[in-house]
């Protein structure tokens, strides 16, 4: 996201963002009603915000277990070095991984923190067996079951 001045964003650019991360089929004349100002208006804006990057894209949430994927994994990793090289090559691979929903760099125990779908217990365990201990630089990983998943929303908090 470019670098804005306090003047080019202002509280209808934000009820914008509010609105579409609430629900993102708004037509653009439901949008515009919405917030309050014309459909020409809400049209403009809405594709600047999605040119400076404020939008990053629209897509649909699907339900996990209604697709066969309802078990949840954490997995933190520890590389072996930590160097931009061995972080470039981790990063690299786990990005190939389809099953990987989220892979973040972490301060703490781990050097990465993943976030891991699958079907069962019997899929992750060929998961880990054939691609995750194999992935660049990988020294330990630790495994941590999801029993319940108590929050997820991908909405941020503004």
């Amino acid at each position: 996201m470019k670098e804005t001045s306090t003047a080019d964003f202002d509280k209808i650019d934000l009820k914008i963002l509010r609105a579409l991360q609430s629900d993102g089929r708004l037509t653009n004349a439901d949008l515009a009603q919405r917030v309050n100002v014309s459909a020409a208006t809400c049209h403009r804006r809405t594709q600047r915000l999605f040119d400076e990057g404020y939008i990053t894209g629209v897509r649909a949430e699907v339900a996990p277990a209604a697709v066969g994927l309802g078990a949840l994994v954490m997995v933190g990793v520890v590389l072996d070095r930590s160097t931009p090289e061995s972080f470039a090559a981790f990063e690299g691979a786990a990005m190939e991984l389809k099953e990987v929903l989220d892979c973040n760099l972490v301060a703490g125990d781990f050097d990465y923190l993943l976030k891991i779908r699958v079907r069962d217990m019997a899929d992750f365990n060929k998961l880990h067996g054939e691609k995750l201990i194999a992935l660049p630089g990988v020294r330990q990983t630790r495994t941590f079951f999801v029993m319940k998943e108590v929050k997820e929303s991908a909405r941020l908090p503004f």
